[in-house]
């Protein structure tokens, strides 16, 4: 059994997200475990860029509001309590709204390809303006 209790903040590395957003990692992948767990913390505006995990992901938004959507569905408003169960190799982005900060955990597995496979950023024209 490990026990953490700090947790370093971290800025979202660039290129997955656009805008100014921060995360703890909580759980990193080690043998036997795939399993990470990020707190993803996302300024009023800031979303991820489109992306697939090859495993799936699940979101958990623990504060404010924000917004998700997969490929070829309307986005869809979230906010604190809300979990999302994104498939494997579903193309998605999720992030903040324009008004509000979202922070979320976000549960993801690895495999031998990884965790994330980054896509194109959200055309500004398909962000929801509230």
């Amino acid at each position: 059994m490990i026990v953490t209790r700090q947790h370093a903040s971290l800025p979202a590395p660039t290129g997955v997200i656009d805008g100014a957003a921060h995360y703890e990692a909580l759980a990193a992948p080690s043998a036997p475990s795939p399993v990470e767990v990020l707190h993803v913390h996302f300024s009023a505006g800031s979303r991820t860029q489109w992306h697939t995990h090859p495993v799936g992901q699940l979101i958990v938004v623990t504060s404010g509001t924000g917004w998700v959507q997969s490929r070829g569905s309307a986005p869809e408003r979230i906010g604190t309590g809300d979990v999302v169960r994104i498939d494997a190799g579903e193309e998605h982005w999720h992030g903040a709204s324009a008004e509000s900060e979202m922070s979320h955990l976000a549960v993801k597995e690895h495999d031998d390809r990884g965790g994330t496979s980054v896509l194109e950023p959200v055309a500004t024209d398909d962000y929801p303006k509230e």
